[in-house]
């Protein structure tokens, strides 16, 4: 988990709460049901590669940060979809239909409080 950002922890907005981020994972996991009906998988996780390329389209800003931190950080391809994977459940989260680049750090699970 990154550091608690100090603007957020002395902000007036109250975290999520056990509810809030209850719904907000049964929609997510409902997003997936809903992506994968006609495919033999449930969740983000179990993407193949094809899938991966079909189902994690990145803004352009995205594409970009991706490709740095793949040259800057020597990635395998592995990590390339797995960290493509991980966004997509988190743009999810956010009910967002294409990843952006505030899914890169846990922007919807830095506030789950």
């Amino acid at each position: 988990m990154p550091a608690v950002n100090y603007r957020e922890l002395r902000s007036g907005n109250a975290p999520e709460g056990s509810a809030q981020i209850r719904e907000r994972v049964l929609r997510a996991r409902e997003i997936q049901l809903n992506r994968f009906a006609a495919e033999r998988i449930f969740s983000n996780a179990q993407m193949s590669s094809r899938q991966i390329r079909t189902y994690c389209e990145l803004s352009s800003e995205g594409e970009h940060m991706l490709e740095r931190a793949m040259q800057q950080q020597g990635l395998s391809a592995r990590a390339h979809d797995r960290i493509l994977k991980v966004a997509r459940t988190i743009a999810d989260l956010d009910a967002a239909l294409q990843i952006e680049s505030s899914h890169r750090r846990g922007h919807s699970v830095s506030s789950l409080g």
